[in-house]
Parts: C-alpha cells; sequence; structure tokens
C-alpha cells in the first residue's frame, strides 16, 4: 500500500512540475531573438561610443559582462529598438569583427560611427545616415600642428588613422607626409599621440571635440583647404545584412530625429563622455 501511495504522490508532483513548464511557456516569459535587436559596436569610439561601468546617463549594459555602453550610436540604437517595439542588445565587437559578425548573424545590425562606403556595399547593406560629419586632425596642443589649417602644413608630419577606415586611406591626400601605420582603435591612437609616437591622427569632427574634452594635451585642427571625401564617406550608418527586412523600419525611426535632435543628442554624448575616455 505504501508503495502505491509514494509512486501516486511521484506522478502528481511530475504533473505540477510539468504544468508550470507549459504555463511559462504559455505566459510568453521566455525571451526569443524575435524579442531582440542586437547591436555590435567598438564601445571605443568617443562621443559616438565608449565602456563605462554603470548605467548612468543611458548606458545599456553590453552583452556578457559587467560593463555598459554609451554614446550617441547607444542612444540611436535605443531610438531603432523602441521603434522596432524590441529590447535592445549591446555586442562589444572588434571594428574588424563588425562586418562579420553581421553577416554570420551574430548582431542584428552595426551602430558604430560607421561609413556606408562603396567597398562595404559589396558586403552589407545601410539604413539611411544618421549623421554627417568632416575629417579632421587631432595633434598636442602647443605642437608645431596646431596652427596648421590646409594638408600642406602636415607634409613630413607622422600621421595615422584607424585600420580600415577612410580615415587612413585619405592620409596619402598630404604631400610629404610620413604616414605611420594604420592602429586598431582611438585609444591606441590617442596614447600615441600623447607619447610623441606620431604627431597626429586623421578622425571626425565628433570625436576630435570628444579627445581634447578628455586630455588637455590634445588640440582640433580643422581645415580650411581639406581632405577631399564624398558625402558617404562622412556619412553614419546603421549596417546591415543584405536584402535584410529591418532596413525600411529601420529608415522609418530615423527620419523621426531631425538634425536639430541628431546635433542634440551628439552635443550631450561629448558632454556625458567619462573623462577618462
Amino acid at each position: 500500500m505504501r508503495n502505491k501511495l509514494v509512486g501516486l504522490l511521484a506522478v502528481l508532483i511530475l504533473g505540477a512540475i510539468l504544468a508550470g513548464c507549459g504555463a511559462e511557456e504559455a505566459s510568453g516569459e521566455q525571451k526569443t531573438e524575435d524579442d531582440t535587436f542586437t547591436v555590435g559596436l567598438e564601445a571605443g569610439y568617443p562621443p559616438f561610443n565608449w565602456t563605462q561601468m554603470d548605467d548612468s546617463n543611458g548606458a545599456v549594459k553590453i552583452d556578457g559582462n559587467s560593463e555598459y555602453a554609451g554614446g550617441y550610436d547607444v542612444e540611436i540604437a535605443k531610438r531603432i529598438a523602441d521603434g522596432l517595439g524590441k529590447e535592445l542588445v549591446i555586442v562589444k565587437t572588434e571594428w574588424d569583427g563588425l562586418v562579420p559578425a553581421l553577416t554570420s548573424k551574430k548582431i542584428d545590425a552595426i551602430i558604430a560611427g560607421m561609413s556606408p562606403t562603396e567597398e562595404r556595399k559589396e558586403s552589407i547593406d545601410f539604413s539611411d545616415v544618421y549623421y554627417q560629419s568632416d575629417l579632421v586632425m587631432v595633434v598636442k596642443k602647443g605642437g608645431a600642428y596646431e596652427g596648421a589649417d590646409s594638408l600642406d602644413d602636415f607634409s613630413g608630419a607622422k600621421i595615422t588613422g584607424q585600420l580600415n577606415t577612410f580615415h587612413y586611406s585619405v592620409i596619402a591626400q598630404i604631400e610629404g607626409v610620413d604616414k605611420q601605420p594604420a592602429m586598431d582603435n582611438f585609444p591606441a591612437m590617442r596614447v600615441a599621440l600623447e607619447s610623441g609616437v606620431i604627431d597626429g591622427y586623421v578622425t571626425e569632427r565628433p570625436e576630435a571635440v570628444s579627445a581634447a574634452n578628455a586630455n588637455d594635451n590634445f588640440a582640433m585642427v580643422e581645415f580650411t583647404d581639406g581632405f577631399s571625401t564624398s558625402e558617404e564617406d562622412t556619412a553614419i550608418a546603421v549596417g546591415l545584412r543584405k536584402d535584410s527586412e529591418l532596413t525600411s523600419d529601420i529608415n522609418e525611426v530615423l527620419e523621426t530625429i531631425s538634425l536639430d535632435e541628431q546635433t542634440e543628442i551628439m552635443d550631450k554624448a561629448i558632454e556625458n563622455q567619462p573623462s577618462a575616455q
């Protein structure tokens, strides 16, 4: 009799467990890929994106670790995720790994200060533009190049840019330049400039303002006679897989962000960036 009672009790317990699992699935509490918008970025290109240790100023937790990502790109990603009705997931990815991560479906989009160049369009698609910038140079304050205003002023200077970007390719437009090897990221370039390994690096205006704000030893050089670029070179857009179903929906969201609002978001990002970046 005892064995029968024990057996009956076991069946009742098992039934309750299975019923509970079924209720959880029916309630829709478990997240699926359809519920999330997964975005790849470096979290190392302020003010477009950076890494910080808390969620202050609207930063979003980086997937898989205790850090948070903030910056202009993150604010745009939040707007897009809200417009899509999805939960934003940020994946910290090295610059060279962003396109492979996208094409292999590890992420849904690249929102990382990326320009929609013709070369990149061969492998991925892009949204409409969500920021337009200008090329400038970051140099040492008080150094030989702080007063420069044309490319000719950088003849003989040791100049670099980020690897696999048009920033690096335009250096060849400076006659007589001492073009240095490309560097993996902007923190590395700032260290190289601080230590005197280079005389300057090519970047976009928001990053240069960010660098000068973060380090009193840096200055931004804007040109009256500058680099020859196309609009797509200085534009910033969302990278997407070829023929992505998200493209039209993302463009609808971006259309609601005016140029004035873009400037406001960027100014706030420059103001909020951690002082160490």
